[in-house]
């Protein structure tokens, strides 16, 4: 008897963390976004994968693979900062719907080509340019709308945590069926299915009932709320330390995932399914660094890992790069993944919890710049010295020394940042006691 009740009460602790750690679905609206986010994502990955090896397979070029990177990415550097002056003042939901209709239009014309065997390098510039152009606008938008959807505000961290989790299961099983059907069926059906799962977020808003307050005509101008929202942001030492370190992570970091058909292809050998497998690792990492976030109690002490995740990304990527054997290079990459969740999607919390509701919008938009608009510039730069005598082991062990770098600069910054942010935790009632989210 005492060993079944032993045994009961195990069973009901380990319910109760799970259901402490999936709390964020006790919203309906954060639940529909999270099932449609989830299957759209899924697709996108397909695409993804299939994209780079399509890319690498009609030019052999590692230089291209940068600038097919770097078109994807670059309208968010310019166009996102703006977008977040108008996320603040449209309706977000009907924003969502309309970016993501005008992704799927652009997956499917991907798609066609590819099908129809006309696809050239060309197109798939433009046609990154096209989709990084929606994506400068539907990112800020999904970021600020994760918080209207989310009934009870002591739940948005898990809800961000959840978000990332999200993320990184669609990396995980994207990439691994892209390269199953890359090698069965070629890539012209992962765009098919990418475009068709767009269906899935788009259901999924239209079903969300959410009061969005009623946003009054503005007589400020475009530019003088863009500059309010630069001011804010820069004016703030946390938000300004935090997207600094945030734009330098993805600037140094991203060259090895754009290298990642060099490494399957050249250094280990494979193909297609190697691709996937590299992929699919980097996906499996986050997913854990994800988990460990969603089971955290509170934001406390989330800001020594922004540092602990950047030094050790850099240490999993100068170890992959010397690695001669695909096991390892998985295992370093899952290693990478897991850091750079912990240390992007913990970011992301921290700055969700302290800027003003008003200002949200605009403050987001500086986050998907630092995000995905230091990316392209990163993409460009690696696909070009790894053309070079340096090589792509080179470029990504570089990358690798600078993170490590990186995280160490971070955390000298830790004891003023803890300062600032006390204050702002205290008035919120973020956290019951005046302690410090930052380095505690």
């Amino acid at each position: 008897m005492a060993s079944d009740s032993s045994m009961g009460s195990v069973t009901e602790e380990s319910q109760s963390r799970w259901k402490f750690m999936v709390r964020a679905f006790r919203s309906r609206n954060y639940r529909l976004f999270f099932a449609g986010q989830l299957v759209s994502l899924i697709g996108s990955w397909l695409a993804q994968v299939a994209m780079s090896w399509l890319v690498y397979e009609l030019t052999g070029s590692k230089a291209l693979l940068g600038i097919v990177a770097f078109s994807s990415q670059i309208p968010a550097f310019f166009l996102t900062p703006w977008a977040g002056v108008l996320v603040d003042r449209w309706n977000l939901r009907r924003t969502l719907i309309t970016t993501q209709t005008l992704a799927m239009c652009q997956a499917f014309t991907v798609a066609a080509l590819a099908l129809t065997g006309l696809i050239r390098p060309t197109h798939i510039i433009l046609l990154a340019i096209a989709q990084g152009m929606i994506t400068a606008f539907d990112m800020p938008t999904r970021q600020s709308f994760v918080v209207k959807i989310v009934d009870r505000r002591e739940d948005l961290a898990n809800a961000i945590a959840l978000n990332s989790t999200m993320f990184n299961a669609s990396r995980l099983l994207g990439p691994a069926v892209a390269g199953v059907l890359i090698s069965l069926i070629g890539v012209g059906p992962c765009f098919l299915l990418d475009g068709c799962s767009y269906a899935a977020v788009i259901t999924s808003l239209v079903a969300i009932k959410v009061i969005e307050p009623v946003n009054h005509r503005t007589t400020k101008r475009i530019w003088a709320e863009f500059r309010e929202g630069f001011n804010y942001v820069v004016s703030s030492l946390p938000i300004r330390s935090l997207l600094v370190q945030l734009g330098l992570i993805s600037f140094l970091a991203t060259p090895y995932t754009i290298l990642l058909p060099v490494f399957a292809k050249d250094v280990y050998g494979g193909g297609p399914m190697a691709l996937g497998a590299l992929t699919s690792s980097v996906g499996f990492g986050a997913l854990m660094g994800g988990l460990r976030l969603a089971s955290r109690r509170s934001v406390l002490g989330l800001g020594k890992w922004l540092a602990i995740g950047a030094i050790m990304m850099g240490v999993s990527l100068v170890v992959f790069s010397f690695s001669s054997s695909i096991y390892l290079g998985a295992l370093c990459l899952a290693c990478c993944g897991f850091a750079q969740i912990t240390q992007m999607a913990g970011g992301n919390t921290l700055l969700q919890t302290i800027i003003d509701d008003d200002k949200r919008g605009r403050v987001m938009s500086f986050h998907a710049m630092a995000f995905m608009g230091m990316m392209p510039l990163g993409s460009l730069l690696g696909g070009s010295v790894a053309s070079t005598a340096i090589g792509a082991t080179g470029t990504v062990a570089a990358g690798g020394v600078c993170c490590i770098l990186l995280g160490s600069w971070f955390a000298t910054r830790l004891p003023r940042l803890r300062e600032a942010v006390r204050p702002i935790y205290m008035q919120r009632g973020v956290l019951p006691a005046p302690a410090d989210a930052l380095t505690e």
